[in-house]
């Protein structure tokens, strides 16, 4: 892999983790982290909904049925996972977005996903 990008999240504070059950990130080191070789930006930290979910899947990208080949067990409404931004942009524009953890949610997303759109959906404990 390419070198890291630096570990900082959408408020310019370092980036915590989003989730260790299961395990999400780029790197699976739980954290949002990216680098040059993460050509679907897999930097936006959400809650994942069922209604979430059911556009990915809508869009071919099925996060909910397991794939143990690559150590994933699918993903259900109240995960946090580390999503494209680019999903995560076409969500909130079709008014299906789910919440985003700011904190977790790495500062690069902000090349796709203006922070507005990123506040307005902030999960509620961060609020």
């Amino acid at each position: 892999m390419a070198d890291m990008d630096p570990s900082l999240n959408v408020l310019g504070t370092p980036l915590k983790p989003c989730s260790f059950e299961p395990r999400t990130g780029w790197y699976r080191d739980g954290c949002c982290n990216t680098d040059a070789t993460d050509r679907g930006s897999h930097t936006v930290c959400c809650r994942v909904s069922a209604r979430f979910l059911a556009f990915l899947r809508d869009r071919g990208n099925d996060l909910v049925t397991p794939a143990p080949h690559f150590e994933f067990p699918g993903l259900k409404p109240g995960d946090q996972w580390c999503v494209c931004a680019a999903s995560w942009q076409q969500a909130h524009e079709q008014g299906v977005a789910c919440p985003v953890v700011l904190e977790a949610t790495h500062q690069k997303a902000l090349e796709i996903v203006p922070l507005e759109a990123l506040l307005e959906h902030a999960d509620a404990a961060e609020a």
